[in-house]
């Protein structure tokens, strides 16, 4: 029947099954090992030719007594990820200077038909296991991996009939607590009883106002002041027998800001900052309240662990909705119809099916692995605006793919990885209007009528890898990998000055991925490091038309690089360090000239420290370094354009600490603790307007207590 390394990896999908009962810490650590990101299957990193990074659940529950948010985690944790934005948009938060596909349990979150930027906030991380992230452009997902994969691993049932936790904290600034208290409520009960698993949660975070290092409230494009988030999940397994499975899982959440404030406009030009006030008597706050309004979830999968002879089938089927509404814009006014702005939304509804086989094959001496399938895709997705105007009209994709991917394990030493996937899209549009939009009286867009028809994409892509696993001490692999993405659409319509969407430059883009890098262990110390080269044809990007004020495609070829390295080192049982750094470059090779930070962000270096003399005791503190770049000149008038601004340096120290008391757990963190006074780096560098002028946020406390029972 099955080998030995077959067993071995369905030992490790039941470790990672919903039903599997709570590891200790050794097999806690072991399965920390394992990723199912990277392949579509369960295997462990030294197996993989490729960079991925693991954030366990350890690492989110520190960041979590400081801060909810998840792109200050991933910032920190992941050393080819742009800085976090301060902002509730991770639009310019790139990895390794490309876009990134952000999942939950393999269901994509973002909108690659016309992307917002909004996808990384999609989930509490109250719900989440761990975070896998692969590194570089990978095509084993499909579209919108051109820069990699953060993958959301959801919480699995514990061992017990019934296991909950309340937790309640609030959160203040250090420098002004005035209209700055919010709280933080999570109840969850997990178990198992029979064949079935469950896991269920829901949480509310509440903010109050956030001030800056000076104590004054931080701009509301994109905000979080006075802002609510939502979510509950829910998660159901049943094991109808020891090889076949059945899991259902749902997850709701929104985020909502309804600030009664107004923005007072600053030009960081001038070193002056964007900032808001409340709102005098007579003053209405302008548009709804922004963020996501709904973002659903479901999905039903079907696992048999022997569908037939030493192969394996997982089948899935998903649906995520979403309605994220942005801020209101001066810039979307029509003084025709009377409106001195406006307000969009991004509607978007993908159905998902995806049929996954694994073969398990000994060809002599050579042990091999098939992974293949298909996967099929609908997506409809349009960004009307709240006034009835439709400014990108309704996109229906439908796109299906057949992959095939192997591994070799050629003896003790060598892992030979070889795939591809050949994908076909098919995108059709009605006829539609373009919007006249004014920036001023006298400065307004032509409106343009446009045919619609199909745009069709396909492509093939390649990977290829190899693993020499030499010693624990010196395990190096090469790879090439790519990745397929179609553009921001919704992007090239909106701003279409041509009669017929077949003439607009809609190509999609094969980026390819050249990667070299290595891990080592030694004895309490564990290395790794990548140095990597990424190219494309076309690149996806887009700048701003002074004279009109939209923006406007970018498709020029494009050649990024740069390299990555972390370590772990465990003192002893009490004391464990880390520290990682992440330096990413790239070229518009047309025309020879650096890429502005929608792509590339300045250098970044993390560390941490983790402090543990009991069991009952931990402390932990956080640093990240973020270095200058400076590539670019500014123009006549002395100013910086588009996102050509020079990002200058700065620290952020983060500190948490929690106490166990039986059943009863206390926790306390400080974000900022030094008070740093910064602008993030993307308000550096980002010159499209005031809403981006913002600071980061100041010194800022959270506090709370959980009960376990």
């Amino acid at each position: 029947m099955f080998g030995t390394q077959t067993k071995t990896y369905l030992a490790v999908l039941l470790a990672l099954s919903p039903l599997a009962a709570q590891a200790n810490d050794k097999d806690t650590q072991s399965i920390e090992r394992i990723t199912v990101t990277g392949s579509r299957i369960a295997e462990s990193l030294d197996e993989v030719p490729a960079s991925i990074t693991l954030i366990d659940q350890q690492t989110i529950k520190e960041n979590l007594q400081v801060s909810s948010e998840l792109q200050n985690l991933l910032a920190v944790a992941v050393p080819g990820m742009a800085p976090s934005t301060g902002s509730t948009s991770n639009f310019g938060q790139t990895l390794r200077g490309r876009n990134v596909l952000v999942m939950i349990d393999g269901v994509p979150q973002d909108t690659p038909l016309r992307n917002g930027g909004l996808g990384i906030r999609t989930l509490d991380p109250a719900s989440i296991e761990r975070i896998e992230v692969v590194n570089g452009a990978t095509s084993i997902w499909g579209n919108g991996a051109a820069g990699g994969v953060i993958n959301y691993i959801t919480k699995k049932p514990g061992d017990g009939a019934a296991n909950v936790m309340l937790s309640q904290s609030v959160r203040s600034s250090l420098v002004k607590t005035s209209d700055s208290v919010g709280y933080r409520t999570v109840l969850s009960v997990d178990g198992s009883t029979g064949n079935l698993g469950y896991v269920a949660k829901l949480s509310q975070d509440k903010y109050g106002v956030q001030r800056d290092a000076e104590g004054d409230i931080l701009g509301l494009q994109y905000g979080l002041s006075d802002s609510k988030q939502r979510d509950a999940f829910l998660k159901l397994a049943y094991q109808l027998d020891d090889q076949r499975a059945l899991q259902f899982s749902y997850n709701y959440y929104d985020s909502e800001q309804d600030a009664n404030y107004r923005d007072v406009p600053g030009n960081i030009d001038l070193g002056e900052k964007t900032y808001a006030v409340p709102l005098t008597q007579g003053e209405i706050a302008q548009g709804e309240p922004q963020g996501p309004a709904g973002n659903y979830n479901l999905m039903l999968k079907y696992q048999d662990d022997e569908i037939f002879s030493n192969t394996a089938l997982v089948i899935d089927a998903y649906q995520q909705k979403i309605d994220n509404v942005f801020f209101w814009s001066s810039t979307l006014a029509n003084p025709d119809l009377g409106l001195d702005g406006g307000q969009s939304a991004i509607l978007s509804e993908k159905d998902g099916l995806r049929s996954v086989l694994t073969s398990q094959v000994a060809l002599g001496q050579v042990d091999a692995t098939f992974i293949y399938g298909v996967d099929l895709l609908k997506d409809v997705t349009s960004q009307p605006l709240l006034d009835g105007r439709l400014w990108v009209p309704e996109m229906d994709m439908g796109s299906h793919a057949f992959f095939a991917q192997s591994k070799w394990e050629l003896g003790d030493d060598w892992t030979l990885k070889a795939g591809a996937r050949r994908e076909s899209v098919s995108v059709t549009v009605a006829d539609y209007n373009t919007l006249k939009l004014c920036r001023d009286a006298q400065t307004c867009s032509t409106p343009t009528a446009v045919t619609g028809g199909d745009i069709d994409y396909d492509a093939t892509t390649y990977n290829l890898g190899l693993r020499y696993r030499w010693s624990d001490a010196f395990s190096p692999y090469l790879s090439y990998s790519e990745g397929f993405e179609v553009p921001d659409l919704g992007l090239l319509l909106r701003t279409a000055t041509v009669s017929d969407i077949n003439l607009i430059q809609s190509e999609a883009s094969v980026v390819k991925n050249y990667e070299a890098g290595f891990s080592s262990e030694l004895e309490n110390l564990l290395l790794n490091f990548a140095v990597y080269r990424s190219e494309s044809e076309l690149g996806t990007g887009s700048q701003l038309d002074n004279a009109t004020g939209i923006y406007r495609p970018v498709r020029a070829p494009q050649k990024i690089w740069g390299y990555e390295a972390s370590a772990e080192y465990r003192l002893s049982d009490a004391w464990q360090l880390s520290a990682s750094y992440g330096y990413t470059e790239g070229k518009d090779t047309q025309n020879d000239v650096y890429l502005g930070a929608r792509q590339i962000s300045a250098p970044k270096f993390s560390s941490s420290v983790r402090y543990r003399p009991t069991s009952d005791i931990s402390l932990s503190m956080y640093w990240l370094h973020v270095f200058n770049r400076d590539r670019f000149s500014p123009g006549a008038n002395g100013f910086y354009s588009g996102d050509q601004g020079p990002i200058k340096n700065y620290d952020l120290l983060n500190l948490s600490a929690n106490y166990q008391i039986n059943n009863w757990q206390l926790f306390a963190g400080i974000e900022n603790l030094l008070n740093e006074d910064y602008f993030p780096a993307r308000s550096q560098a980002f010159r499209y307007g005031s809403g981006y002028s913002v600071k980061g946020l100041g010194s800022a406390i959270n506090m709370g207590v959980s009960y376990s029972f």
